[in-house]
């Protein structure tokens, strides 16, 4: 067995390393330590010249404090010693305090300064903590994150002091300037960023998640497999040990529908999980067979112009569905909230029952107002004509990402047999394809492997025999190229229409909502946005978790979905009629009408592409023949 000295170190190696200690930790340590060290000075002096008699004979009756007192002075200010009188051994004593005070005081400033220093660089890289209550977390990083801070700013217009805080592995003074940059105004909301690791306890406790009204799980940009980050979060906030005993509203973004069932399973109950592929495959499947639609979806979506509201129904209990679309003169009626959840366009005979709710589209909460009576509308103006048989279909599809496997199955349940899809995509693509191709029925799909931007090949596809074409961008590759490809198919495929005299039925998918602008010059029919769109839907849910449900029967092929159809198809043209004269020729076809389309604006992104949801039911509107009706309907 060895000596002390050798299982602990000499006494001076111990306290040097006490001394370290001390000194690691921080600011106020080595404020306390200089403290310390100036009492000792300044007690020493006074206990030496009182000892040995130094005093002068005017300070000689002092008290102990009042010498402790003028021996600090000393120490404090060099200055106060060149007038102080008496003995040569009390003035060197003096200038031994002094100097032992310049020595502390340079050394406090020294630590002070180096504290704020790091305070700062603490303050720059988000590491301080949140301290909010009732805000919006963010959390992970992406395009995406412009779209949902500006719709929740828009949807937090109305209160006095929002706040959104943003966590996520990017440095904070940059997540600051991109964001201030993308969202110039932030109205009444406070937008709060921190630099941390989602899945860490401690950086989720420092922006307060406890006190969140709504978490917002990004799925992050450039990871190999990003839904795995977005479920490891979610465990990290509903699976901790010091989580809140209050449900959380947490609203996940997933990429792949196949860890949905992992999502749910890890969210129980307390997380809406939206799936980014199947919700813009299905959008994607609707607007390339309907020019327009992806405005109606998107101006349902956001929170400018029209919203989806529920209103109590305690005095319509008893009637039918049907009889209620025309009590609402200022909303479109969608469905009903049922005890079993919400129902878009259940039966029209379909009775109200006790504790049911109207699910409406308005422009504000306060306009889903019920009316005495229904507002009348013009038997003369309905028409019914017999719906023609569906005919076979002809679609192209330009390009190849994640989600065209399902828009090739969700084409081949819309379509009537013997329909043809055609999809001309690199080669690398082609076994995706095939294995996507096996399993539809309906349709029948060939790949042409070629360069979708390449002049020559899209002279030779023949685009006028087709019925729809499709151009999608690519997820392998940054948002700027992928789009920037689509932009040129777009621009080859407009002068092909120009040149044979064609204005074909184009839809195109964007990554980034910037260059939609830049994209409205090809004269495409429609846009999908998708990073956008997601985004909308994930906002939407954030604000009130009961419309997830909604919006996704409204997306789904089994429930109500939206369509564009031919006005001709339910009252006269080229006369006016008003719309509650469309509500009830669509309800008489078991359809709602919420809106309408005008051909003569489609082009005209300022008129929202002839775009209008949700008008008066009083209103007179004149169609013509190229004109379209907005319903939700079941086919």
């Amino acid at each position: 067995m060895g000596s002390g000295d050798d299982q602990g170190g000499t006494a001076r190696e111990r306290l040097r390393y006490a001394f370290d200690n001390l000194m690691a930790r921080g600011t106020p340590a080595l404020v306390g330590l200089l403290a310390l060290g100036t009492l000792g000075f300044v007690l020493s002096w006074v206990v030496l010249v009182s000892l040995f008699g130094l005093l002068p004979d005017e300070l000689a009756g002092q008290s102990f404090a009042q010498r402790v007192w003028f021996a600090l002075m000393r120490a404090m200010d060099a200055g106060a010693v060149g007038g102080d009188a008496g003995g040569w051994p009390f003035l060197l004593a003096n200038l031994a305090i002094t100097i032992a005070g310049i020595f502390v005081l340079s050394a406090l400033i020294g630590v002070l300064n180096a504290g704020l220093e790091g305070k700062l660089e603490e303050l720059r890289r988000g590491r301080s903590k949140v301290i909010e209550s009732g805000h919006t977390l963010v959390v992970g990083w992406s395009p995406a994150i412009y779209t949902v801070v500006e719709e929740l700013v828009t949807a937090n217009a109305n209160k006095k002091d929002a706040c959104i805080v943003v966590l996520a592995e990017r440095d904070k003074t940059e997540m600051e300037d991109m964001l201030r940059e993308r969202v110039a105004d932030t109205k009444s909301t406070r937008v709060v960023c921190r630099s941390g690791i989602a899945t860490e306890p401690s950086d989720l406790d420092m922006v307060s998640v406890d006190t969140a009204r709504a978490i917002l799980v990004l799925s992050p940009e450039g990871d190999d497999d990003p839904d795995i980050q977005v479920i490891k979060t979610m465990l990290a906030i509903l699976h901790s040990p010091n989580r809140r005993q209050a449900p959380h509203h947490v609203v996940a973004e997933l990429r792949h529908e196949k860890n949905h069932g992992i999502a749910r399973m890890v969210g129980r109950g307390e997380a809406e999980i939206v799936v980014a592929s199947d919700l813009i495959s299905r959008i994607t499947v609707q607007t390339c067979r309907q020019s327009g639609l992806s405005v109606v979806h998107t101006e349902l979506l956001d929170f400018g112009g029209v919203e989806i509201y529920f209103a109590d129904a305690d005095r319509l209990v008893g009637r039918r569905f049907g009889e209620i679309l025309n009590l609402y003169p200022d909303s479109a009626v969608l469905g009903l909230r049922t005890h079993d959840g919400p129902v878009v366009l259940p039966e029209m005979d379909r009775r109200i029952e006790p504790g049911d709710r109207v699910i409406a589209i308005a422009e504000d909460d306060d306009r889903v107002v019920l009316a005495e009576a229904a507002v009348p509308f013009d038997e003369s103006s309905i028409v019914c004509p017999e719906r023609p048989a569906p005919k076979p279909e002809r679609t192209l599809v330009l390009g190849w990402n994640d989600r065209a496997r399902n828009i090739l199955r969700g084409l081949d349940a819309y379509v009537a047999e013997g329909s043809v899809t055609t999809v001309v995509a690199a080669a690398d693509h082609r076994e995706a394809f095939e294995s996507a191709a096996a399993p539809l029925v309906a349709s029948k799909a060939s790949f042409v492997a070629a360069d979708t931007t390449d002049r020559d090949v899209l002279d030779g596809l023949d685009a006028k025999s087709y019925d729809h074409i499709l151009v999608l961008g690519d997820d392998d590759a940054p948002a700027e190229r992928s789009d920037a490809r689509v932009l040129v198919t777009l621009l080859h495929l407009r002068e092909i229409g120009q040149l044979c005299g064609m204005d074909f039925a184009i839809v195109s998918e964007m990554r980034d909502v910037r260059n939609r602008r830049l994209a409205e010059a090809t004269d495409a029919d429609d846009f999908i946005v998708s990073d956008k769109l997601v985004s909308l839907m994930m906002c939407q849910v954030a604000e009130n978790k009961e419309l997830h449900g909604v919006l996704r029967d409204l997306f789904d092929p089994d429930g109500g979905e939206i369509y564009l159809k031919p006005a001709s198809d339910f009252v006269r043209t080229e006369t006016p009629v008003s719309f509650s004269t469309v509500v009830e020729s669509a309800r008489r076809r078991e359809e709602v009408a919420i809106g309408y389309r005008l051909e003569a604006h489609a082009k005209d992104p300022a008129r929202a592409y002839g775009i209008v949801v949700n008008p008066s039911k009083a209103d007179a509107v004149s169609f013509g023949p190229q004109d379209k009706v907005i319903v939700v309907a079941a086919s």
